[in-house]
């Protein structure tokens, strides 16, 4: 039941009802990537009136966070390529980092070094600032 309330009245948990529907009705899955998020596009590569191209969508796995897309997806998902990854296999390049969702408000957040959250203590100050005044 609850479940049930959540896609009905919310659309950052996964899917809506409304996209459940049209999905059922004419989706076409495509591939799902790492983090569970499962890729769609309209039943047969059909071409959308409004748009001029084909719609391609994505059920997140979860809350509904864009930064949890991968590369390769977002380029699919966006028309910059028209073959998606589970067709195209595409090999990492060595210094390429593994895909990181944004972790903004998160304990992962990056904190600099004397940041008012990062841990220890800020450093003390040199003496050397010297405030501006005008002339």
């Amino acid at each position: 039941m609850k479940t049930f309330l959540l896609r009905f009245f919310t659309w950052w948990n996964s899917q809506t009802f409304g996209t459940q529907l049209w999905t059922k009705l004419y989706g076409e899955f495509v591939g799902e990537d790492e983090f569970g998020n499962r890729y769609y596009r309209t039943r047969g590569g059909k071409i959308d009136p409004a748009l001029g191209i084909e719609r391609r969508w994505v059920i997140y796995n979860g809350v509904a966070e864009a930064s949890t897309v991968p590369p390769p997806w977002h380029g699919w998902l966006h028309h910059l390529v028209d073959v998606p990854p589970t067709e195209d296999q595409i090999k990492p390049h060595p210094w390429e980092k593994p895909h990181q969702p944004n972790l903004t408000g998160t304990p992962g957040a990056h904190r600099p070094r004397g940041s008012t959250l990062a841990e220890g203590r800020r450093p003390k100050a040199t003496g050397d600032y010297k405030a501006w005044t005008p002339s």
